[in-house]
């Protein structure tokens, strides 16, 4: 007898569990079940489960009827030609979604070709074990499993042609590439897809060599010929966003140049941009510190005696102004209304990015790396044939990451572009490695891909064949324009005298715990002492009880508030934090002595 769970509870015996849960496979396959219903014999444990519930990841397989798969070439062919959905091919019993409890006692073959008579069921093609950007990795079966999931996280992070009507829209923080391209060497997820339509990268010649040590920790050197003919370049997009609300008692904002009697005004500079109705013009090259829409809202307190006299109460100023570090032309101007009714004014800006030292490029396979070294085009090396990569490419980024697939790209491409054609490099299932090499030689280049190069500057021959050959690079989203910050002084916290925080806040750069370890394991005391002085102080101590003093600017002089004035009071050097902390302490009725001792 066995027993039987239905959701794992148990509801009962059945006598031969084994036919029982094939007649239910069986009854499943005809359409008399749920397709979402899965059935398990366990045979160690004569136990039957029966799973039903929510949630649970299914995924479709073939169904193999005496050793043959029951998906024939009538099938496909009514595919095609769109007489049959997949949907039919469900209710005949050809496809069935499997979950990972019915897993447990099903053998499943990639192929068709490698069917033996233990296999239960057939994927529908290899390509199925990947998400959609791992699919569109090519010749991912010749990677390492982690480089090909680095990959397709890179391939989210291009910049692309990521929407036709962008023009119309008010995204927030997008990047458009100026001159994108269909990869050469192209995988069946970008038919499938439609990527032609918004790829995202271009394809490029790239030399693998070093280049007097620039290119080494994965930085790339990039030909600048090669940016001036548009290689890399994109437009970085963002909104300004401004709303006049409503506020209780009849006020609301009010878009406009604001008056000189405003609270809170700039200069007349920052407002120079500003056309009667306080909106910036479209065209206009702004940066940081300008303003884009200037706006007044009413006071934010207003005490009882205000309420009746609002004429003479100021309005603040609330403009939207450019923050630090931030340029770009006006690219769009917008007036509408909000879902409340309220008037919305949005401004979108442009700033368009060429590729420079510090932006970040990546091809297909997780090899990325930033830009080390702009050369000018007459230093680039050359083939015999006067051919100059667009970028040089590191060769020890290839040995310890085995991303394989990598150097087939550049084979397979190079090939694609001498013979005018694309290359199907989809994982399992594209073009042999033989046959791409095969073809690579009638064309009269040597089969492993290996040409003789010359140096740019001196024109001598490099000693060594260099592996050069086509390849679809991605620029991705991080460029340097906007991560670069630097600060001498600048606006801190009220709390802590601290410096503000982050790069538009014209903040600091944190020098934390473990820096300070690196200063003390290098005996650096001085330099420790000059980083640690951000919020540097001097406050009077009493040395007779160790509190905090005060001082007396009328009588010029210190006294204690609890020894009072005949005591001794020194001055003393601390950050502004710690005499934050002690009088938490004394908050908390903790009494933080302080015990001085002379430095001599």
């Amino acid at each position: 007898m066995s027993e039987l769970f239905l959701n794992n509870k148990y509801i009962g015996k059945v006598d031969n569990g084994k036919e029982f849960v094939n007649q239910l496979l069986e009854q499943r396959r005809n359409n008399k079940f749920s397709i979402n219903i899965n059935f398990l014999y366990h045979d160690k444990t004569d136990q039957i489960f029966v799973e039903t519930s929510s949630g649970r990841c299914i995924r479709p397989l073939i169904v193999i009827k005496d050793s043959k798969s029951a998906l024939t070439e009538t099938h496909v062919e009514k595919l095609e030609k769109n007489e049959v959905k997949w949907s039919d091919l469900l209710k005949q019993g050809v496809v069935e979604y499997l979950d990972s409890l019915e897993e447990e006692s099903s053998i499943v073959s990639l192929k068709e070709s490698n069917l033996t008579q233990d296999d239960t069921h057939l994927d529908i093609s290899p390509i199925d074990i990947f998400g959609l950007t791992s699919s569109l990795v090519p010749f991912g079966n010749y990677n390492q499993g982690v480089r090909l999931t680095q990959g397709s996280k890179n391939q989210k992070q291009a910049v692309g042609f990521y929407t036709a009507n962008f023009f119309a829209r008010m995204d927030m923080d997008v990047n458009l590439l100026h001159y994108p391209q269909r990869p050469v060497v192209t995988t069946v997820t970008n038919e499938i897809l439609d990527m032609d339509r918004h790829p995202s990268g271009q394809n490029i010649v790239v030399a693998i060599m070093s280049y007097k040590g620039y290119n080494m920790e994965d930085a790339i050197v990039i030909n600048k010929g090669s940016i001036d003919r548009g290689f890399g370049r994109s437009t970085y997009y963002r909104p300004v966003i401004t709303e006049e609300l409503r506020y209780s008692g009849g006020l609301t904002d009010e878009i406009s140049i604001p008056d000189k009697d405003v609270k809170g005004y700039r200069t007349e500079h920052d407002y120079r941009f500003l056309e009667e109705d306080g909106i910036i013009y479209s065209e206009g090259v702004v940066e940081e510190g300008d303003v884009i829409i200037g706006k007044t809202s009413p006071p934010r307190f207003l005490s009882s005696l205000e309420e009746y006299n609002l004429a003479t109460t100021s309005r603040r100023e609330s403009s939207s102004a450019l923050k630090h570090g931030e340029k770009g032309i006006v690219d769009f101007v917008m007036l509408t209304e909000s879902e409340e009714g309220n008037k919305l004014v949005q401004v979108r800006l442009r700033d368009q990015r060429i590729p420079e030292i510090g932006d970040k490029f990546t091809s297909r396979h997780g090899q990325k790396g930033v830009i080390s070294l702009v050369i000018p085009e007459a230093d680039v090396p050359f083939t015999a044939s006067g051919i100059k990569p667009d970028i040089i490419f590191s060769p020890y980024g290839v040995p310890s990451r085995m991303t394989v697939s990598h150097l087939i790209e550049l084979l397979a491409a190079k090939t694609g572009a001498l013979s005018g054609r694309y290359i199907d490099g989809t994982t399992f299932e594209g073009e042999k490695e033989a046959d791409i090499r095969l073809e690579l030689l009638k064309m009269g280049f040597r089969d492993n891909g290996t040409e003789t190069m010359y140096n740019g500057i001196t024109g001598e021959q490099y000693q060594a064949k260099i592996f050069v050959g086509n390849m679809y690079y991605l620029k991705l989203k991080h460029m340097v324009a906007n991560k670069i910050h630097s600060r001498a002084r600048g606006p801190i916290q009220l709390l802590t005298r601290q410096p503000t925080e982050g790069r538009a806040k014209e903040g600091g750069l944190r020098l934390g715990e473990m820096e300070k370890d690196t200063f003390v394991a290098h005996g650096a005391s001085l330099l420790l002492k000059e980083r640690f002085d951000s919020d540097k102080t001097e406050v009077p101590v009493c040395e007779n009880c160790g509190l905090i003093a005060v001082y007396d600017t009328r009588r010029n002089n210190f006294h204690c508030p609890v020894c009072g004035e005949n005591v001794e009071i020194s001055n003393v050097e601390m950050s502004y934090a710690f005499k934050l902390i002690l009088d938490e302490f004394k908050s908390m009725t903790i009494y933080p002595k302080l015990k001085l001792k002379s430095k001599y």
